[in-house]
Parts: structure tokens; C-alpha cells; sequence
């Protein structure tokens, strides 16, 4: 898949937004607060109506307006598409995103809260590995939407209930819990051992060394595999559930652990090791969505050269060439081979 056009009015910075870009990789240039971001923001929101760095859509539409926006063509194989999206303040007050839906239009981004992946709290890990399952898995999202209204209301059990039998009231719950619990479970144990056979590949490719990547799920149900063993876990924590009043155990309480050459990355891991290692993650989702979706996701890297050595950004280069469209940011000009110029400054891009 390729966005052969973007225009936009009223997005973040940009008053007037019209870009075509190259098939394949673009490079961003220009000095920091010029809207590079917000350009790679506004793709997202063109071809999922969502934002990849914020959940509040009011802080989409430039400041003073009651709307944005975006339109384009897309195009795969079986030809192009026109798209329309906009976000806009309803009657009531509240912001809604409208437009076309696409549900093979995927979008992988990375930006610096990734580093987040690495050294972050566990519902960082978490929300990664759920968004990755959710573009290969259509029903992944809504199934999480849905477990963790049942995880509220378990609690809600747990918390008014702490001082008497509860074991009736929370069978229900239980039995509810457990089995849509265990779908996500089973998604996320898929998506894990996709990443890993992809990282195997990516991560030597842009760190230029052989350090062993290995990637695992942590599930607090163990090693269960179907919903008795779900509730088996419960059992065991029932005591601690009653004194804490809250659900100890699913998908909620799960981490990924990631290890380079053995060693925990997420403790022992040099800042560089750990940016690489979360851009690396980003880049190996890009085979399995192609796989699950029948076409290449489009590629958004904020900045993802930072920090790297000259021959680190080469290694990089040289694997997102490998990709279809990918839109890169930098600071610097950069002018890979094969790749288009374009330059943003004040809310305007244009070729370099």
C-alpha cells in the first residue's frame, strides 16, 4: 500500500497541507517544532482516524477551530482509493473522527515514547504488543475493550465485598474473565512469537552485531492454555484478591521480557542498545502485517536516526529500503539513494 496524495486543512500547525509523495522512502528535513511530527501524525489519522500520539482528539484540529480536514488516495494492487477523513467537534461539545474506513490501510509508526517499550512500566509493553496484535488480529482491540470492562466490575465486587463470602458473586465474573481473557492471551502469545522470529532477523540487520534477541510473554496465568486454567490462577491469588480488592490475575497484570545475548535489556541495557532494540521491534511488525492484512502497512519513523553512529543509521537505511512507502523525519537533510527530499518549515513542506 502507498499514499500517492495527502491534503489537509486546519491539522496542528498546518493551515493548508498538500503533499505527493515518492512510492517508496521520504525523508522529512527541518529544525525541530516545524511540524515534521505533526505531518507524520496527520497519515496516521488519514488512513485509521487515529493519532498515534495522542487519545484526545481536540488537540488535533488547529488551535481556535471546530475541525480538520484530510483527504488523499491510497493504492495497492487492485488500484486507488480516495479517503476522507475529519475530526470535529459534534453538538454536544465532544470531538468525533468521521470518515472512510479502510481495514487494510495499516500504519506502523515509532517515535521516542517507544523508548518506553524498553525502559518503561510493564502497560507500556502491554500497549505495544496490543497494538501489533490488533493490526493482525481484527477482533483484538474490541476483545480488549470488553475484558477490561469485566475487569472493572469484578473489582468493583472485589471492593465492596472484601469483608464477606464473595465466592457466588464472583463466579460469574470468574467464568466471564477467564474466557475472554484467555482470547487475548492466545493473541498475544501469537503476535510474541511472530516479533520473535522477526527481530531474529531485523535487530543483526540495523545493530550490525549477532547478539541473540529473545522476546517472551509473561502471562500471570502461567502457563494455562484454555479458561479452567484461568480460573485455577484466580483460585490460587483469591486470598490476596480479597485483601487488595482488586483482580490480580489476566491479561492486565502481563509484561513481555526482552533479552539481548541473555541479559535483561529493559534493566541492564545501554540507552543505545535500547533505542535500537525498540526501533528494531517497530521494523519486525512490518513482515507479519503484510502477511495478515494481504498489504504493506506504511512506515513512520519520527527522528528514528537519533542517536545512532554513522554506521547504525546506514544499517537502518538500509533495512527500511527493504519496506514499501516509509516517511522518515530528521533534523539534518539526509539524501539516501532512491529516496525523495522534502522540506518542512512553519507548517509548509515542499521539495527539496
Amino acid at each position: 500500500m502507498q499514499i500517492g496524495s495527502i491534503q489537509g486543512v486546519e491539522f496542528r500547525n498546518y493551515r493548508t497541507l498538500s503533499l505527493t509523495p515518492a512510492p517508496r522512502l521520504n525523508v522529512l528535513s527541518g529544525r525541530n517544532g516545524q511540524g515534521k511530527t505533526n505531518l507524520l501524525e496527520a497519515i496516521a489519522v488519514l488512513l485509521t482516524g487515529r493519532s498515534f500520539r495522542t487519545s484526545h482528539l481536540a488537540e488535533i484540529a488547529a488551535w481556535g477551530t471546530e475541525a480538520t480536514v484530510l483527504s488523499g488516495e491510497i493504492r495497492r494492487a487492485e488500484g486507488t482509493r480516495t479517503v476522507r477523513r475529519a475530526i470535529e467537534r459534534a453538538q454536544n461539545g465532544a470531538w468525533q473522527s468521521v470518515g472512510d474506513l479502510v481495514p487494510w490501510a495499516k500504519v506502523i509508526a515509532f517515535g521516542w515514547p517507544d523508548l518506553e517499550i524498553m525502559h518503561g512500566p510493564p502497560g507500556a509493553r502491554r500497549n505495544f504488543l496490543d497494538g501489533f496484535a490488533g493490526r493482525l488480529y481484527p477482533s483484538h482491540i474490541p476483545t480488549l475493550l470488553r475484558y477490561r470492562q469485566i475487569v472493572a466490575r469484578r473489582n468493583a465486587v472485589l471492593q465492596v465485598s472484601a469483608a464477606g463470602p464473595v465466592d457466588e458473586r464472583l463466579a460469574p465474573w470468574d467464568e466471564q474473565l477467564a474466557t475472554v481473557g484467555m482470547e487475548l492471551v492466545d493473541r498475544r502469545r501469537r503476535a510474541t512469537a511472530a516479533l520473535q522470529t522477526e527481530l531474529a532477523r531485523v535487530h543483526p540487520a540495523v545493530a550490525g552485531v549477532g547478539q541473540k534477541v529473545e522476546i517472551r510473554y509473561r502471562a500471570s496465568v502461567g502457563e494455562a492454555s484454555d479458561a479452567a486454567g484461568f480460573i485455577r490462577a484466580l483460585g490460587e491469588r483469591r486470598r490476596e484478591e480479597l485483601r487488595r480488592r482488586m483482580t490480580l490475575v489476566g491479561p492486565h497484570r502481563d509484561d513481555l521480557a526482552i533479552e539481548l545475548d541473555g541479559v535483561d535489556v529493559r534493566a541492564f541495557g545501554s540507552r543505545g542498545q535500547q533505542r535500537l532494540l525498540a526501533l528494531a521491534a517497530r521494523l519486525a511488525e512490518v513482515m507479519p502485517v503484510r502477511d495478515a492484512v494481504g498489504t504493506a502497512p506504511v512506515l513512520l519513523l519520527d527522528d528514528a536516526l537519533s542517536e545512532l553512529d554513522d554506521r547504525g543509521r546506514e544499517n537502518v537505511l538500509r533495512e527500511i529500503q527493504h519496506t514499501d512507502q516509509v516517511f522518515l523525519s530528521t533534523p539534518e537533510p539526509l539524501a539516501p539513494s532512491g529516496g525523495a527530499q522534502w522540506i518542512v518549515r512553519e507548517g509548509g513542506v515542499a521539495a527539496a
